[in-house]
């Protein structure tokens, strides 16, 4: 269970240099807020950083944006950040519905979804950020050449999430049902918290990987 309600979180958060404000003017000026012309990735619903910072660490040449809904979960991270400082990472606190917002087109060539939400009633199938509402978002913000990398320990969202892939018009480039044991596809992979937690638990983990 995440941690959501920590007394001053969001004021830690507004005041942190490596933050980024969802009311700043953020659209297509990345470059100049990491003051390079390295490539912009993403990852949404960043948890407690370990997957983003470790990607950081190993490319440097690279930057990355943290997207976190909930302000406790983020000041994990920024508690890491504080102990080893990665001058190629930002954060943002925002919902992802709002992602199209913060950056303009062709802005980023990677997003990355790790673990994330189900939302299992069929209802709120939209809301899965591998939903086709959302691969249209990332289609704005993706140059042609990105790609969408979705790990998850649950098979319904990933049933759901190859059905969509087509459905929104993308490409599936490629797909396993146990990572760990795929030794082309988990080759370089980095672990977050939960895929840590659930591998443990001996739950196979899912990935896909997809493009326009």
């Amino acid at each position: 269970m995440r941690l959501r309600n920590i007394p001053g979180s969001r004021e830690v958060i507004t005041e942190n240099r490596w933050c980024i404000q969802e009311t700043q003017e953020t659209k297509g000026t990345w470059h100049t807020i990491f003051g390079n012309d390295h490539p912009v990735r993403i990852e949404i619903g960043m948890g407690k950083g370990k997957f983003i910072m470790e990607l950081a660490r190993q490319n440097p040449q690279v930057n990355y944006v943290g997207i976190e809904k909930y302000s406790s979960v983020l000041l994990r991270g920024l508690q890491k950040m504080e102990e080893e400082p990665l001058e190629n990472i930002r954060f943002i606190r925002m919902d992802a519905e709002n992602i199209c917002e913060m950056f303009g087109r062709e802005e980023t060539d990677r997003i990355y979804l790790n673990f994330s939400d189900p939302w299992p009633k069929d209802r709120h199938a939209k809301r899965r950020l591998t939903s086709r509402q959302f691969f249209h978002r990332y289609d704005q913000i993706l140059k042609k050449s990105g790609v969408v990398e979705f790990k998850t320990d649950n098979v319904n969202l990933f049933d759901f999430s190859l059905e969509e892939v087509s459905k929104a018009g993308w490409h599936l480039n490629e797909f396993t049902r146990n990572l760990h044991q795929d030794q082309h596809m988990n080759q370089g992979n980095i672990m977050t918290e939960y895929e840590e937690k659930f591998s443990a638990m001996g739950h196979p983990i899912y990935k896909l990987i997809a493009s326009r």
